[in-house]
């Protein structure tokens, strides 16, 4: 088929919609209080702005979130950060709260679901194309190419996937493709995956990312609305059927990762354990990190909290504030203390002769004198008392944290306070 020409690009005929409803239990008490699109990653922004700053830098000006969850957190998060994109200018952004639109009884019962009870909306903006994305992973991509690739194909749903080992594939969803990488069929989490027809030992691993065309969805919505069976999903229902009875077309993420000169590889990360979310924090703090956050030709647009700069004190023998490997946002307070192969969120302090090594701080928290804190994660707003020590005894820290197997403690307020009940 000839390559389709175009004299504007297809994004700004299409609509993002963004499905950030989902809890990630997986992350324990990070997402106790906020939804995991909303939880803090590198330094000041949230992951739910990396798939947002995504479909901006793609040139996409309509832009809808579905949430659900514990949704305040995320919802102040874009009123505050996300508020920028004008009707004037044929651009818009639409928070969508499970709201009960289609029945008094149900919220969002799925993903296809929470786009099937918006369908009116969509509708009035009348995108030619709409992008399917989740908020919940950490990833730079241009969606533009993954648009053409879709337009040119002519397929009815184009499906976007990450290359993975075949010994990590089995707990995704694997695509079986052709040698011109259409789908012939799909594997939800299967225990063989299929290999990559160029690429022996790799598996295509859908991204949960799909393009449609507008008016085909809606008549897929409405198809699966009407099946007493399907449990409204897009990855368990609305692309297993296409697969079956349409064409769906995969589209692979190295054509369209975005890389600047330091990023070597294709960086894409589902941060929902607390492992992989202490990894995909602590590895920005690398010489040259996989994930380059200071690109600004593909800028991770957020909120930007005003606050002072970070500031280091006391410079005695025993009593110097330093932060070595480490990323200190607006804000922060090193007073005598010393901060390695960290990352400390906006407005965190840290009291003289405090020791604090592989950790990720969250905002507003406060480390007392003399405390010692390795391989950790603090939670927003947690006080840590003076002279407290974790990461030294692994029966001590299981006994009063959240621990890991790999010996990463998650610290919350609630679980200090209890150390003086």
């Amino acid at each position: 088929m000839p390559l389709a020409t175009f004299s504007t690009p297809i994004a700004r005929s299409t609509m993002a919609y963004v499905l950030a409803g989902g809890r990630g239990a997986r992350l324990m008490e990070l997402t106790d209080r906020r939804a995991k699109p909303a939880v803090y990653f590198g330094g000041k922004s949230r992951i739910i702005d990396f798939t947002l700053s995504n479909a901006l830098n793609s040139g996409i000006r309509r832009i809808a979130v579905a949430t659900q969850y514990k949704a305040h957190s995320l919802i102040r998060h874009m009123q505050r950060g996300w508020n920028f994109l004008r009707p004037e200018r044929n651009e818009s952004f639409d928070i969508l709260p499970a709201s009960q639109r289609v029945s008094e009884v149900e919220w969002y019962r799925g993903t296809a679901d929470a786009v099937f009870q918006n369908i009116d909306i969509i509708d009035g903006y009348a995108p030619e194309y709409i992008m399917i994305l989740a908020g919940d992973h950490v990833y730079k991509m241009d969606y533009e190419r993954m648009l053409v690739q879709h337009v040119n194909s002519g397929a009815d749903v184009t499906v976007a996937c990450v290359e993975t080992p075949l010994e990590f594939a089995s707990g995704l969803g694997v695509m079986h493709v052709d040698a011109t990488d259409r789908i012939i069929d799909f594997f939800e989490k299967p225990a063989h995956p299929p290999a990559m027809p160029d690429r022996p030992g790799f598996a295509l691993a859908s991204m949960g990312i799909y393009v449609f065309k507008r008016t085909f969805l809606n008549e897929q919505l409405r198809r699966d609305a009407a099946d007493p069976q399907s449990s409204r999903d897009f990855g368990r229902d609305i692309i297993p059927w296409l697969v079956k009875h349409g064409f769906a077309q995969a589209h692979r993420f190295t054509t369209s990762c975005v890389r600047s000169r330091s990023e070597a590889e294709v960086y894409w990360r589902d941060v929902g354990t607390v492992d992989a979310y202490f990894d995909a924090n602590i590895d920005l703090t690398d010489v040259v990190p996989s994930l380059d956050v200071f690109d600004r030709d593909w800028p991770i647009w957020s909120y930007a909290e005003i606050s002072p700069p970070a500031k280091f004190v006391f410079d005695e023998h025993d009593r110097r504030g330093t932060a070595i490997s480490s990323l200190v946002s607006g804000g922060c307070i090193v007073s005598g203390a010393s901060v390695r192969r960290s990352l400390l969120f906006t407005s965190a302090h840290v009291h003289s002769y405090a020791q604090v090594e592989d950790a990720v701080i969250l905002p507003e928290t406060d480390i007392g004198r003399y405390a010692r804190l390795r391989n950790v994660i603090l939670d927003h707003g947690v006080r840590i008392p003076d002279g407290l020590v974790v990461g030294e005894d692994p029966v001590l820290d299981a006994a009063r944290f959240r621990r890991t197997d790999r010996g990463i403690c998650l610290i919350t307020q609630a679980m200090i306070d209890r150390l003086d009940a």
